[in-house]
């Protein structure tokens, strides 16, 4: 191992990786910031730039590229209320809210450090552990992806504030959303309304980009207020700041980088649940409750560590077995294959030193995104000052743009513009939105594999607590339903002490 990675290391210090490792950085940090250009379109754009680099050097720019795009995501969110990735979407309120309070430099420098914390304690296990958590990952079948879809959903009723009927009527709606499209053992179309576009059911950026962008639009263009009295973005006081949250809520931070670690190796989970998950653990067992909802940091810190911890993890499936982990290390798989580095359990015999080194530059991007964050609150100064009238038109091109490009077509732009509508008229009942993009994401996964399930046992219910981890998360799940439930009949109906 140590001779591999010092070949790894040299390997690295090559000039041209290291200037490829900072070009696509920069190109990460641009396209994450842009509403609705995610990171698995950064890494989509770097597809053909990746033909014409040395092995290394490619896997580099995806890696450098999504890791930055992930945490860039975190600034349209606390600054504009409109997330850049899904996976920021989970915490963008509590982002927002602090910016509101003229803590946008503090937000963004907490981003930065936490990413860079979950991102290297994910790639540390991507590193010593990445065997035995990908044996771990093999052993989920479709029981085990079922019933983690289910306690996914669950996390529904703690992101969505004190109502839960408004929360649960939101992850219905979402769940509604999911269901368009072929049904997954039938094949039979539903909710496509005779179109072909929706066969496939409907594309979930452009619905993120509607329902989170295009209200918030609107709201700026009704409005001409700015925020006054704009902090030092790049001053001392908000790192000083970090360091405070980091000793305060360092055991979020570890318990955000744990669950991104496990959840991003688990093939199709990935960066969103793992941060959608994290938040919600988060929020369950903190000891400040009153504080969420009003702009607090803690959520910020747990959940910010699990989406590059998640990012790294991920590459444990797709190195070892070649499963992707997630959107976009299939996206690598296939890119890896065109190098000629075949993923798969002999990677490590046959490219070790590239292998090691591909590790080396996970540690060196998941380092960038410190002094990368420190150049974002440069220019969120002046963002802020900006009167949000003036940038919503370009705000709203821009947002166009990202719906277009998925697939390159204006079915986008109306899925943008109908679930648009959608959310500005859930934002005047006072429903949630991140339940319902926490039904969009799950509900396709929960349907698909409780019908593999199914079908498998020929219908046999009890077949889903017969293997070990298939039953502990099953109990786990329910212990989750009844338990609120339980709680809340037993205050209501015990006997009054009088």
């Amino acid at each position: 191992m140590g001779a591999d990675l010092l070949a790894g290391l040299a390997i690295v210090a090559e000039p041209s990786v290291l200037l490829t490792i900072i070009a696509s950085a920069m190109f990460g940090f641009v396209v994450g910031a842009l509403p609705g250009l995610t990171a698995t379109m950064a890494v989509a754009l770097l597809v053909p730039v990746t033909f014409l680099l040395h092995p290394v050097a490619a896997i580099a720019s995806i890696v450098s590229a999504s890791a930055m795009s992930i945490f860039a995501g975190d600034i349209p969110g606390a600054l504009l209320r409109m997330p850049g990735t899904p996976a920021s979407a989970a915490y963008m309120e509590e982002a927002y809210a602090l910016t509101r309070k003229g803590e946008a430099g503090f937000v963004i420098a907490t981003s930065a450090t936490t990413a860079a914390i979950g991102g290297i304690f994910g790639t540390a296990a991507l590193i010593l552990a990445s065997p035995a958590l990908a044996d771990m990952a093999l052993q989920f079948s479709s029981f085990e992806f079922f019933w983690l879809g289910c306690l996914g959903l669950s996390c529904a009723v703690f992101v969505s504030g004190d109502d839960v009927p408004k929360g649960l009527i939101a992850l219905l709606i979402g769940l509604l959303i999911s269901t368009v499209g072929m049904d997954y053992g039938t094949a039979y179309p539903r909710f496509t309304f005779g179109s072909n576009e929706l066969m496939d059911g409907v594309s979930f950026i452009p619905a993120l980009i509607g329902m989170f962008a295009l209200p918030e639009i609107v709201r700026s263009l009704s409005s001409t207020k700015t925020i006054d009295d704009v902090p030092q973005l790049g001053s001392k006081e908000s790192w000083s700041k970090v360091r405070v949250a980091l000793r305060k809520y360092w055991t979020g931070a570890l318990r955000g980088s744990s669950l991104g670690t496990v959840i991003g190796a688990l093939p199709g989970a990935g960066a969103d649940i793992a941060s959608w998950i994290s938040f919600a653990v988060a929020k369950r067992f903190s000891k400040e409750p009153k504080k969420w909802g009003t702009g607090h940091i803690e959520g910020i810190v747990s959940a910010g560590a699990s989406n590059n911890a998640a990012l790294a993890s991920a590459w444990i499936p797709a190195l070892v077995f070649a499963i992707p982990g997630d959107t976009i290390t299939a996206i690598a798989i296939g890119v890896l294959y065109m190098q000629g580095m075949n993923p798969g359990p002999t990677i490590f015999i046959n490219n070790a030193d590239m292998v090691y080194a591909v590790f080396i530059v996970f540690l060196i991007a998941n380092l960038l995104l410190v002094p990368f964050g420190w150049a974002a609150m440069r220019v969120a100064g002046t963002i802020l000052r900006i009167p949000q009238g003036l940038i919503a038109p370009t705000l709203l091109v821009m947002a166009s743009i990202g719906a277009f490009a998925i697939n390159n077509d204006m079915f986008g732009l109306l899925v943008m513009l109908a679930l648009g509508v959608l959310a500005f008229l859930m934002n005047g009942a006072g429903l949630p939105l991140a339940p319902t993009v926490l039904g969009i994401v799950l509900g396709q996964i929960v349907e698909k594999n409780l019908i593999q399930s199914l079908i498998s046992t020929q219908g046999d219910v009890f077949a889903f607590f017969e293997r070990p981890l298939s039953a502990f998360l099953g109990v786990l799940t329910i212990l989750v339903w009844t338990v609120p439930l339980v709680r809340f009949a037993y205050g209501r109906f015990r006997p009054k002490v009088r």
